[in-house]
């Protein structure tokens, strides 16, 4: 069943806090290489959990990691390991928080090398999934092939985010998301 089938299903505060999302975020471009990092980050962690679980804690992700800005996370240090283990408001897993500071590093080279991060991702388009994967596998951590087709189709790299008869789905056509190039 699609994302979109899916909320359909859904009543009340969780159905409230997907349709935000899907309406407004799932599926469109996002310009911003801090913005795109951190839904990196949130996909990451999503790995093994409910994407619900991920979006009620965004704001607590956003708080402690220094509003996904990339520089910052890139420079965390054992103490900002420490603290995010003890952060109750993101996922406390080692592994998905050492992901984020050695892909914001990764970020930052790619940055250096592509001018920036959504640049560097127009670049490598058009790929297959199977070929973003390997990409993603080269470059980033904790990236297997579920993480990384999300987090194409939730920026409008891949196309599957919305079906045809969603009602999103002509307003996704108008930012003219990458996966229609």
């Amino acid at each position: 069943m699609s994302y979109c089938k899916a909320i359909e299903l859904m009543a009340g505060d969780k159905k409230l806090l997907h349709q935000r999302y899907h309406d407004k975020y799932y599926g469109f471009p996002i310009d911003d290489d801090n913005e795109l990092f951190g839904r990196l980050l949130m996909e990451i962690n999503q790995a093994g959990l409910s994407w619900e679980t991920i979006l009620k804690k965004e704001n607590g992700f956003r708080k402690a990691y220094d509003n996904f800005n990339i520089k910052k996370v890139a420079a965390y240090k054992e103490r900002e390991r420490k603290r995010l283990l003890a952060d109750p408001g993101i996922i406390r897993n080692r592994l998905k928080i050492n992901a984020a500071i050695e892909n914001a590093k990764a970020i930052l080279t790619i940055q250096q090398e592509a001018g920036s991060f959504r640049q560097w991702l127009a670049q490598h388009h058009p790929k297959t999934k199977e070929e973003w994967v390997r990409l993603f596998k080269n470059n980033f951590r904790f990236t297997g092939g579920e993480i990384v087709n999300e987090f194409l189709m939730s920026i409008g790299y891949l196309p599957g985010a919305h079906s045809k008869d969603c009602k999103i789905y002509n307003k996704i056509i108008k930012t003219k998301p990458m996966w229609m190039n």
